[in-house]
């Protein structure tokens, strides 16, 4: 007898279900972590991280919010700050937190279980790796490699981490019409900020193998390195969302480019705030049957 597929079978089955709760913990009827409030958060959502060396004179949501229209605190807690409002007539939520790919997985899983946003962009710093990427280019991700730990706790790291191509496209065509430097490409997103991205840590601690690592990602032609894409990306991936990068370039080892705080992440933000009109016009196009590329964009610039 053929047994119908179930894909919560694994969960179902757990001998501990009936003690965890499902969709995760809640304090007063909303996600603890962010203590947001589900039915505010928009369809698009920028993710954002509380990075000094973005040289933010705020925290990084609050800030960009005074951009919006409309803009409301739709939560706060210890971990992430939520504003939800409009700009040139699309409304987006945008949420600030701490660094690395666990905090990020504690915002997307709140996001993805009670909400209904369907987009998420990761909007921040990043290091070079390609020598061709200058501090205060832009980078826009068509994929990501999964160095880092928490995705692979989800699905084995051969799953590839690929960017929505709405998101691509839509967020090219912003920085197009900006007139801003970008590339598309890929990003390495790993655990370390040190050995692991080929930068020595205390007293000048390296192995061996540490300073082979930019070399050769950027022999695969990785162009950037940062954190948080490859939990943005996977994630929405896993769950039928729609997810992207774009970052800021601060520094280039390879390249012999200095760090610059703050280098071009103005022009991050620009972009991906356009991007998101763009993109809405994208999907309200195929909405009415028009085709994603029905207008055409070149990508190779």
């Amino acid at each position: 007898m053929t047994q119908e597929w179930n894909p919560h079978r694994v969960y179902d089955e757990y001998r501990w279900a009936d003690n965890i709760p499902r969709r995760g913990l809640l304090v007063d009827g909303r996600p603890a972590l962010s203590q947001l409030d589900p039915a505010k958060v928009a369809r698009y959502v920028l993710i954002m991280v509380r990075d000094p060396l973005c040289a933010y004179d705020d925290d990084p949501a609050t800030q960009l919010a005074r951009r919006l229209d409309g803009a409301e605190l739709i939560g706060r807690s210890g971990m992430f700050t939520t504003w939800t409002g409009s700009y040139r007539g699309v409304a987006l939520t945008v949420v600030s937190g701490g660094s690395g790919s666990p905090e990020a997985e504690l915002i997307m899983h709140e996001l993805l279980e009670f909400t209904d946003a369907d987009t998420f962009v990761r909007v921040g710093g990043s290091g070079g790796y390609h020598p061709r990427v200058e501090p205060g280019d832009v980078v826009i991700s068509s994929g990501v490699v999964r160095d880092e730990g928490m995705t692979q706790a989800y699905v084995p790291a051969s799953y590839p981490a690929v960017a929505s191509p709405d998101v691509v496209i839509a967020m090219a065509r912003a920085a197009g019409a900006l007139g801003q430097t970008f590339h598309i490409g890929v990003t390495r997103s790993s655990d370390s900020d040190f050995c692991g991205v080929g930068r020595p840590s205390v007293g000048g601690y390296f192995q061996p193998w540490h300073t082979e690592i930019l070399e050769s990602w950027a022999r695969a032609g990785v162009l950037n390195g940062d954190r948080e894409s490859a939990a943005v990306v996977t994630l929405a991936a896993l769950f039928g969302k729609r997810g992207g990068s774009v970052c800021s370039v601060a520094d280039n080892i390879l390249a012999g480019k200095a760090f610059v705080a703050g280098a071009g992440h103005a022009s991050g933000m620009d972009i991906a705030l356009e991007g998101l009109v763009q993109l809405a016009a994208l999907d309200a196009a195929s909405l009415r049957g028009e085709g994603l590329l029905a207008s055409g964009t070149d990508i190779d610039h």
